[in-house]
């Protein structure tokens, strides 16, 4: 624990500290400047190194790009493998696995060793691994890297420890799946064929042993032929040669016949009575024409042929097969169940299927219940047991991309009460008509990690819909969805909502548990000035360039007329037209206030770069290129509307001149025409979710993020503005050190307001009390405060102005400012003040009535015990720097980054501390201590590869972070030392010990009749000692932490407890067992032995010696 002492008053200096001339920190803890001192500042810092670590919490949303489905139906864990080579694994709702190949290389086949606790991925490298589940945190045991051959089928028969593996040569070879040897054991191409075949039959698409023989493979090649290999004489059976391609192939449970898929969009029948021509062929989704002809189908990728105890037709699934003249139709999967036929329409392409059995026998009557449906961009799963085939609510959070999502804000220790509430209303807005039956997938055990969707907000509807003809300003300003949301801002204590949109507008919502009929106030602004900058030479050196926080600062754009409109039509208007009638809201989030940026002079309005708002105050701070606006929402007018420039007066330290200043002109409640195009007619969706952490030692904690996703027509939404260009640019050269001189482009750069915050601060030097104060970053690392002057009494704040007066107080640093933070003076984290929840639409009640209550965190009420004054932490795209309050002295400073610069920022509380969090662009993660800036975790964690992670990365208190991996998926971490050291307790068991059903028993009469299953012993086939060694060259056997055996000892939790407990029983008693056999047998050989021995000497008992 380390003492920093520090001289706060008596300071004589009259300007800011030079932000380019303090010590070169790197990564030394930050510099204090010297000044004499009549008193110290005594403050502990408790945060050490010891306390932060990265690691990956858990993975939320439906794969990216997925690839392959596989189900253990008695462990009742699905499997999703992807193309970046991930692996999820889903059980009961709360359990949740993301397991990542280290190649990278895309999943083509899962396979589950059913009942097992263990998983076989067949990856794109031609390389198969063995994964263990019996851990919380999945581990590869083994590896096995085909070298001549590429695999493309594999097939793992229910108890069996051999795994078949088909190439695209044609051959199939066989992996012991204990030690991930290959067999030398291969069924090779030409011996499986004819041999008067002259062409060879493909890959092998397809590997099943028969339902009622073991000892019989049944192989499918591509080109359509499909071979019938007795294992046991290693000979073929029956040879089929159909005309089309086959894709899959499905057996009946009786092991008689089967059904293939072909390319013509057809299901054949094959009887293994006569396999000379097929039972039947059908076209499910082909008409006959009027020549006799089907009509040409798309292929049929997939089919399973499922039988059902409680009827005598069976259940034939499959994807595909729609005609090629029904152009536009959605896919669709097929259930047909007798003669009735059921189109389910997909919102997205299938990529697999499996339909979920009550057996894991495949000789057994099948009784399917569920269908498990993996899409491109969603997972469904269809109930199979109602006859109109109703899907499952998915209790998973998979439409998180439901639109592409633009930002996401992470609020940690919500109040307790506002989850419950959000999740009542959202679930009024759900959909009906799902099945009323239980979750299939309910394995593993529960986790303490978890996502809920809680509450969505349409923020279109606060605006009216385009008509035909008019012209669309809205998509003059941006490309994408003229709705797209930009940024947001909450308030959880009092629940007031803040929406920035990508057409230049700012809703602002109130929550209420009442429906309500009201009217939307609409404020106008005009915010738009011109100025050139005028630097002087001695400033040249140290002045930063513009650069964007978190992606979200704008670079001027150039007027782009769509129309002869002329430009005086252009000027005063709205992007967007604001409904101007009575509106019937329904409770939850309800529009109270739309402030929008107006066209001026024919230039479209720049978009919003920063916004912040404060319940206490009632003020609405937003900004952007060309300046500031401060709204007050209580009494709907706007306070304060200036330029960048005008806010700095005679106290902007670059000296810029101001050219053609704009007048401010401010008008209510909008009725100019609506200028969005049809083209653009969608909406905007916020969705809130909850994520609950349950720490089993501590008390229950719950975090809240709120993801906001935007629906476009068919748009690529990619960044909200145009920086888009000069983020990529400086992604591809931030490695490279920037020249110290200001280049000409960065002198006609706009200055941009990047940051505000209100908060209880001390607007001038001179100043002895705390008042509410506005504090500016803007993108030339400047930072400005604001004092206000706001009335107390709430009558009064209903009707007396709000003063708000620039006091030309200048802090600078380098680089353009991302983010404020607030200590008092022994070195706590000061809240901004804020207003408790009041419905303001419930009924009136005289005994309660409805006033404001404050809640203030004023340095004030901490000076008895550390004095006068506070800390102020500012962080800026390259260094942070903490100065004291009122006299604005430089305290700390510290150089993040050199060759990057930093994305995110935010000061959080860790271990009953508090710390700067910092993402950089070049992927590193840093902490800082603070008040003292010393580099706590520096960590290489996470490149910056596309501007997702950019705009969607955020820290929040409890050492927790998350960011948008993929476009479906989000990926949390943490950062904290005992959040790592928790973590195995956090998570769900995937393994839970369940005994395995016994087979059914099938009856004498059928039996003798030949409808059991014949059985064999598979060791005497592929053995070391029958087959041989397979040759080194074709595979490579890749160890990994253990056998089978070490993996069913593998376990971790009370579950794993239990597991080897159980185990441990079963070998003891098993050894038992062995050792009574053993006895027994020694018994038998005793008795055997007297009794020889008796014989013996009877014979000889009267024989004298001579007669031997």
């Amino acid at each position: 624990m380390k003492k920093f002492r520090k001289v706060l008053d008596g300071l004589t200096t009259s300007s800011p500290v030079n932000p380019g001339g303090s010590p070169a920190c790197g990564s030394a803890a930050g510099t204090p400047s010297t000044a004499p001192t009549p008193r110290e500042l005594e403050i502990q810092e408790t945060l050490m190194s010891e306390h932060f670590q990265i690691c990956k919490t858990v993975r939320h949303g439906v794969p990216y790009q997925p690839t392959a489905l596989a189900f253990d139906p008695v462990q009742k864990i699905l499997a999703i493998g992807s193309r970046s080579g991930g692996v999820r694994l889903l059980g009961r709702p709360g359990v949740d696995c993301h397991c990542q190949h280290e190649s990278g290389a895309a999943v083509l086949q899962l396979q589950f060793l059913i009942n097992e606790g263990a998983l076989v991925t067949a990856c794109a490298d031609d390389t198969l691994h063995l994964w263990n589940l019996r851990q919380r945190r999945p581990a590869i045991l083994h590896s096995l890297k085909f070298s001549r051959e590429r695999i493309t089928f594999c097939h793992l028969p229910f108890q069996s420890k051999w795994l078949y593996v088909g190439t695209e040569r044609g051959n199939t070879h066989i992996v012991n799946i204990e030690s991930f040897i290959l067999s030398g054991y291969v069924i090779m191409w030409n011996k499986a064929i004819e041999l008067s075949t002259k062409t060879h039959p493909g890959p092998v698409v397809h590997l099943s042993d028969s339902p009622k023989d073991e000892g019989k493979l049944l192989i499918g090649f591509e080109s359509g032929t499909i071979v019938m290999w007795d294992l046991r004489a290693k000979r073929t059976d029956f040879r089929i040669h159909y005309d089309e391609a086959i894709h899959s192939v499905s057996w009946h449970h009786e092991g008689r016949q089967f059904m293939c898929s072909h390319s013509d969009g057809s299901l054949s029948m094959w009887n293994l009575r006569n396999t000379a021509k097929p039972l039947q062929v059908t076209f499910p989704h082909g008409k006959t024409q009027r020549d006799g002809r089907k009509e040409s189908c798309k292929p049929i990728l997939k089919v399973e042929y499922k039988t059902s105890r409680n009827s005598s037709e069976a259940f034939v699934v499959f994807s595909g097969g729609l005609s090629y003249d029904k152009a536009g139709r959605r896919p669709t999967l097929t259930i047909m169940h007798g003669k009735a036929i059921t189109v389910l329409e997909m919102d997205y392409p299938i990529v697999d299927f499996l339909v979920l059995c009550d057996t894991p026998y495949l000789n057994e009557v099948q009784e399917p219940y569920a269908v498990v449906v993996l899409l491109e961009k969603d997972f469904v799963v269809v109930d199979l047991t109602q006859s109109n085939f109703p899907i499952f609510e998915n209790p998973y959070p998979m439409d998180i991309h439901e639109s592409p999502v633009t930002c996401t804000a992470y609020f940690a220790d919500c109040p307790p009460d506002i989850i419950p509430v959000l999740y009542s209303i959202g679930a009024k807005h759900k959909k009906t008509g799902y099945s009323h039956k239980e979750w299939p997938v309910s394995g593993g055990t529960w986790a303490v990690v978890t996502l809920q969707m809680l509450y969505k907000l349409k923020t279109s509807k606060v605006f009216e819909k385009p008509k035909s003809g008019d012209v669309g300003r809205s998509a003059e300003l941006v490309e994408e969805d003229p709705y797209a949301v930009q940024m947001i801002s909450w308030c959880p204590q009092s629940r007031i909502f803040c929406v920035v949109g990508i057409s230049a507008h700012v809703i602002l919502y109130r929550f209420s548990k009442h429906d309500a009929n009201t009217t939307i106030t609409s404020l106008e602004v005009r915010l738009q000035c011109e100025m050139e900058d005028v630097i002087s030479p001695s400033d040249t050196e140290n002045t930063p360039y513009f650069s964007d926080p978190s992606g979200h600062s704008p670079q001027p754009q150039p007027p782009s007329p769509r129309s002869n409109t002329p430009d005086s039509v252009r000027d005063s208007i709205p992007c967007l037209k604001v409904k101007d009638r009575m509106i019937r809201m329904p409770p939850g989030y309800q529009a109270e206030l739309v402030v929008q940026l107006l066209w001026v002079d024919g230039e479209p309005p720049q978009q919003i770069t920063s916004l912040d708002l404060n319940s206490a105050y009632g003020l609405l701070a937003l900004g952007n290129c060309n300046g500031l606006a401060v709204v007050d929402y209580l009494q709907k007018t706007i306070l304060l509307c200036m330029s960048t420039l005008e806010l700095y007066g005679s106290a902007d330290p670059f000296q810029r001149l101001t050219r053609s200043p704009r007048k401010n002109r401010q008008s209510t409640s909008g009725t100019h025409a609506p200028c969005v195009s049809e083209s653009h007619e969608c909406s905007n969706l916020i969705s809130l979710f909850c994520l609950l952490f349950c720490f089993l030692k501590w008390i229950n904690c719950p975090f809240c993020p709120i993801f906001v996703s935007v629906k476009g027509p068919g748009r690529k939404l990619s960044l909200p503005t145009d920086l888009k260009t000069d983020l990529e640019s400086r992604e591809n050269s931030f490695s490279r050190s920037r020249s110290s001189s200001v280049s000409s482009i960065d002198r006609e750069t706009k200055e941009a307001v990047t940051t505000l915050q209100f908060a209880e601060s001390y607007g001038r030097k001179s100043d002895t009390l705390p008042t509410p104060c506005l504090w500016v970053g803007t993108s030339l690392g400047l930072v400005l405060i604001i004092p206000m002057s706001i009335p107390t009494d709430e009558q009064e704040r209903q009707e007396d102005p709000v003063t708000v007066a620039p006091a030309g107080t200048v802090l600078m640093l380098k680089s353009s400012v991302l983010r404020f933070g607030f200590l008092d003076c022994g070195g706590a984290l000061i809240n901004s003040p804020y207003e408790v929840w009041r419905d303001q639409h419930a009924p009136y009640d005289s005994d309660r009535p409805r006033k404001r209550k404050l809640v203030n965190f004023s340095p004030s009420s901490f000076q008895e015990a550390s004095g006068d004054g506070h800390l102020a932490v500012v962080c800026s795209e390259r260094q942070a720097k903490v100065f004291f309050m009122p006299s604005q002295a430089c305290l700390y400073v510290h150089n993040i980054t050199e060759s990057s610069f930093v994305l995110r920022a935010d000061v959080v509380s860790v271990c009953n501390s508090v710390c700067l969090a910092c993402f950089c662009a070049n992927g590193h993660i840093m902490t800082l201590s603070l008040p003292s800036l010393r580099p706590l975790l520096d960590v290489s964690y996470l490149p910056l590869t596309d501007m997702r992670i950019a705009r969607t990365f955020c820290f929040t208190n409890g050492g927790q972070a998350l960011y948008l991996c993929s476009p479906t998926e989000i990926q949390r971490i943490t950062y904290s030392q005992e959040m790592c050291d928790n973590l195995q307790e956090m998570l769900g068991e995937l393994f839970t010990p369940i005994e395995t059903p016994e087979a059914q028993n099938r009856g004498f009469l059928k039996g003798f009749f030949g409808g059991n299953a014949q059985t064999f012993d598979r060791e005497e086939l592929f053995g070391e000692a029958a087959a041989g060694k397979a040759s080194r060259s074709l595979a490579q056997h890749i160890p990994g932490q253990g056998g089978m055996e070490g993996m069913k000892a593998a376990a971790g939790g009370v579950v794993g407890e239990l597991a080897r407990a159980r185990i441990a029983l079963d070998e003891r008693g098993q050894r038992l067992g062995e050792l009574e056999e053993r006895t027994a047998l020694m018994m038998t050989s005793a008795d055997t032995f007297s009794k020889h021995a008796h014989e013996l000497m009877l014979k000889c008992k009267d024989k004298k010696w001579y007669q031997f």
